[in-house]
Formats: structure tokens, sequence, C-alpha cells
């Protein structure tokens, strides 16, 4: 299995790459959690109001309380795919994912009082937008601590 091809059925949904790989108490748990969280958050249904334009009516069903798990869960889950599919080698790799995770959860909170441009993007789409910045900020201090290294290595 690639790390794409186990970091997109994680999202997907969480837990799928586990059992795809036959890891099956843990992408279990990963389903369940999933599920749990979903169901108690009203993720879902705060998913369809928000594509729907109703981003008031999405606030108003979202459990914050149950949805801030979800952003560590879905990208511990896709780090755990990537993990068992990436090279013995490959280092600081999980820096995107716990940055990802950071920014979301960031963008989650604070997401009630963020508006653009008139815009109000709400507890869905601020952060699927944060995460863009979660990733880069944990990709840039990857390279950063690669190069740290590289440059320990040579100097040794």
């Amino acid at each position: 299995m690639s790390k794409l091809e186990a970091v997109l059925w994680n999202i997907a949904f969480p837990g799928f790459t586990q059992l795809l790989t036959g890891q099956y108490i843990k992408g279990v748990l990963f389903v369940v959690l999933e599920f749990i969280m979903n169901v108690n958050s009203h993720f879902n249904q705060a998913i369809m109001l928000s594509f729907l334009g109703e981003i008031g009516q999405a606030e108003m069903v979202v459990n914050y309380q149950w949805l801030m798990f979800y952003p560590c869960i879905y990208m511990f889950s896709m780090w755990d795919a990537y993990r068992f599919a990436m090279p013995a080698g490959e280092k600081y790799s999980y820096l995107p994912f716990v940055f990802g995770a950071y920014f979301v959860t960031v963008g989650l909170m604070v997401s009630p009082k963020v508006t653009f441009f008139g815009i109000h993007p709400g507890p869905i789409f601020l952060p699927m937008i944060f995460l863009i910045p979660g990733l880069l900020v944990g990709g840039i201090i990857k390279r950063i601590l690669k190069l740290c290294d590289k440059n320990t290595n040579i100097a040794n």
C-alpha cells in the first residue's frame, strides 16, 4: 500500500486503512471513535447544513465539545496509516499531521467569531481552511529539522 493510498482511505473514513492492512483492533477502535464523535457532535448534520449555505443552523446544531475531539483522532488515524506505508528511515513525517490537527482544532474554536469579507465560514469550512496553514507549518518545521539533521551529520 502506498502512502497516498493509505492516507486517502483514512480520509474517506478513519480506520479503513488499518482494517485493510489487518490491524483490526486499531481499525475497529478508530471506526468506533469516529462514529461516537460524529453522532454526538452532530457533525454530519452540520456538514450538510454548511454545504447548503445554512451556516447559522450548522452552528446551532453542532456540539463543539464533542467535535473538538474529531480533528485529533482524524489526523492521528491518517498519520498511523501513513506511518504503516512509509519507509523505515523517514523522519519527522508526523509534524504536518500534528500541526494540521492543532490548526483545525483552533479553527473550530474560533469559528463562531470569524468572518472574512462579510462571509462567515462557520464550524465546518473554517477548520478546513485552517488545515492548510497547519500542514504548511508542520511541513516547514519538518524541512528545518531535516536540514538540521543533515548539517549535523555533515559536521560530524
